[in-house]
Parts: structure tokens; sequence; C-alpha cells
């Protein structure tokens, strides 16, 4: 097995970045989701319920700022595209604590289950897609831990998928029957929440050890 494909998302619920080699740490991949949208409430604003935010790309930038549509993420035209999607009050704010993940720091996907499901892999948004794993091999794994060099990862379980895979990450158009193929065939979970045990550099084409 190997590393098929990495992917940062500096900005939650936003499009994000194809990596050749990442950074991981206790909080899963360097510059992922530390900056989100949120309300007038500080409450986050995801593209569960404002899914315009899949239509911008997030990166990070040489500074370590992460990018919008190649802009600083304070530049005006990107509080304005904020504003525009999830109210007049919306913004966006900086964040680095754990808490900003939804369950815990990594997803990992695997091309067993990504070609299982048939669409688009960047529909599931993982962190990291395994190669070389047979079919749907990925439901023995929860409990288990993936070696990658000197990287060692914890597999906790099977992630509940949600509406978000029903939006095609390009066009946006939505297909509600990709979200209840996931249910009807995979009883809503696909892919792994996972967690740094021991951080380190990995990148594409890195063996992958399943211990």
């Amino acid at each position: 097995m190997y590393v098929k494909n990495l992917w940062r998302y500096p900005v939650k619920s936003m499009g994000g970045e194809p990596l050749q080699r990442a950074t991981l740490s206790a909080n899963g991949i360097e510059g992922d989701r530390v900056v989100h949208a949120a309300d007038e409430y500080e409450q986050i604003i995801t593209s569960r319920s404002h899914p315009g935010l899949l239509g911008h790309k997030a990166s990070l930038g040489p500074d370590g700022e992460p990018l919008v549509d190649g802009l600083p993420w304070r530049d005006p035209q990107v509080a304005l595209a904020v504003r525009h999607i999830g109210g007049a009050r919306a913004r966006l704010r900086r964040y680095d604590g754990v808490e900003r993940f939804d369950v815990l720091p990594l997803l990992v996907a695997t091309d067993g289950a990504i070609e299982a499901f048939g669409h688009d892999y960047r529909r599931l948004r993982p962190n990291i897609v395994v190669g070389g794993v047979p079919g749907m091999a990925e439901t023995g794994w929860p409990g288990r831990q993936l070696r990658i060099g000197e990287v060692l990862i914890g597999i906790q379980d099977l992630r509940a998928r949600c509406i978000m895979t029903s939006f095609d990450p390009d066009t946006l158009v939505q297909d509600k029957d990709v979200t209840r193929s996931v249910y009807q065939r995979f009883n809503g979970v696909l892919a792994l929440n996972c967690w740094v045990i021991e951080g380190g550099r990995i990148g594409i084409d890195d063996e992958v050890e399943l211990v």
C-alpha cells in the first residue's frame, strides 16, 4: 500500500489543495482547517447548510496564512464573498484549536472504497488516500494503525457521511442520490476517522503499512 493522494483544507468547508508532501502533528496536516466561517453568534458555518463555500478554493501561502481563490483570507473581496454566502454578518475567523475538526484531525480514504463509491473522491474530502487497498478492506481497519515512515496514525472508526457528498466539487450541482447511495450501500459510513500518534513528514508514493 502507498500514499496515493494528500489534501489540505486551510479554510473549513471550502475546496482544498492537493499536496506532494505534508507535515503531520497532533492537529493533523499542518495548516488544515485553521480558518472557518462564523455567523454573528460565533457559530461555525459549513457547507452542509451553505454549500456555496465549496465553490471557493483555499490554499496555504508561503507565509503559512491561508489564501482564498489566491487572495489573503482577510482580503475585503474574500469577506464580501463570505457575507454573500453566509449572511450580512458572516465572517472568516482563525482558530487553531483541535475543536475545529468535526470528528478527528485526519480523514483517511482508500482507493478500493473510492472505486466502490463510484464518484469523484473529492466529495469525501479526505486528507490521505491510501492506494493499493482491495475493495472495502477499510471496514476492518478501525482499532488498528497505519505506519507511513516515521508517522504513526491511529484509526478510530468509519466516518458517517453527510449531505456534503451530494455536491459536485467543481460545479456545485447537487445530486442527493449520491448521499442516498452511501446509506443504502455502505450503511452511511465511508472513509476513516483517524488521529496522529507519532508525527512527521509523509509524501506521495510513501509506503503504508497496516499494523
